[in-house]
């Protein structure tokens, strides 16, 4: 069920909890909101609390000022639900941008966390994929149902993700999208994308090691993409380098990101949160 709490600045941000045992809160990427981790409560539910947060102007959440549509402040409203179920320490499986912003709390407030998962998110964001995700954010999708979203997404992302199914699409499709009355529309705040710009102009090159180095001492996993254009394998290395007990698997078939319904990533969680048990 869905439920919703305001932040300190007034916006209400949904967000729904299911399942019991250790917290495990759940952060979607850029553009995505708490859906995505349809496959983790499936799985998962009889193992852990899952909390699933839509970020401010994502999903069921307000939109608001598109200025804080940024990590630190989607960090905060993070813990503010925390903060707001009672909660002292959650582990949390951070997906692209939720990635980042676990590694931001991990430097920033390490006692509220019990450890990370990961998922095809690391310190080195490759620009190809960057450059990649400016082509769509912010801008209508441009298809008139799920179906022909599907066709055109079974054909455009077959080098990346091979194998997956027009159905599997549709369903993806589902969840980005929304059905509109001229066309499918987006799930979240278009002026995210100028957020997104802003920010990176503001801020530069980052980077961003010391907030991966800040996970030291906790629990932490990667899941990547075989096919990513976001997560490079010379990163990979390093951060296993670096972290040698960090629990990892590649998932086969798979670019930025993998869907989390995929054997190997759900393994990968469930050893995971075995380990915090």
């Amino acid at each position: 069920m869905t439920k919703r709490f305001d932040t300190a600045d007034g916006t209400g941000l949904a967000y729904d909890v299911t399942g019991r045992g250790v917290p495990l809160l759940c952060l979607a990427g850029l553009s995505r909101d708490r859906r995505d981790f349809d496959p983790v409560v499936a799985r998962f539910a009889d193992q852990a609390q899952i909390i699933r947060l839509d970020y401010r102007g994502r999903g069921a959440s307000d939109f608001a000022d598109p200025a804080s549509y940024s990590i630190p402040q989607e960090g905060q409203d993070a813990l503010a639900l925390l903060d707001h179920l009672g909660i002292e320490k959650a582990a949390i499986l951070g997906t692209s941008r939720g990635g980042l912003i676990s590694m931001l709390l991990a430097a920033s407030a390490k006692t509220r966390l019990l450890g990370v998962v990961l998922n095809d998110i690391g310190p080195v964001i490759e620009p190809v994929g960057i450059e990649y995700i400016m082509t769509y954010l912010g801008k209508p999708p441009g298809y008139a149902d799920y179906d022909e979203a599907a066709q055109a997404l079974s054909y455009s992302m077959a080098g990346r993700f091979p194998g997956v199914t027009t159905a599997q699409w549709k369903e993806r499709a589902m969840l980005w999208w929304r059905q509109g009355s001229d066309g499918l529309e987006l799930r979240y705040d278009p002026k995210l994308r100028d957020a997104v710009i802003a920010q990176a102009d503001a801020s530069g090159a980052m980077d961003l090691w010391p907030l991966f180095d800040a996970l030291d001492g906790l629990p932490l996993g990667l899941i990547r993409g075989e096919n990513s254009d976001l997560l490079a394998p010379e990163t990979v290395a390093e951060m296993r380098r670096r972290r040698p007990d960090m629990l990892f698997i590649e998932v086969a078939d798979r670019g930025h990101v993998p869907f989390l319904d995929e054997p190997e990533a759900l393994r990968l969680i469930e050893d995971f949160l075995k380990g915090l048990s």
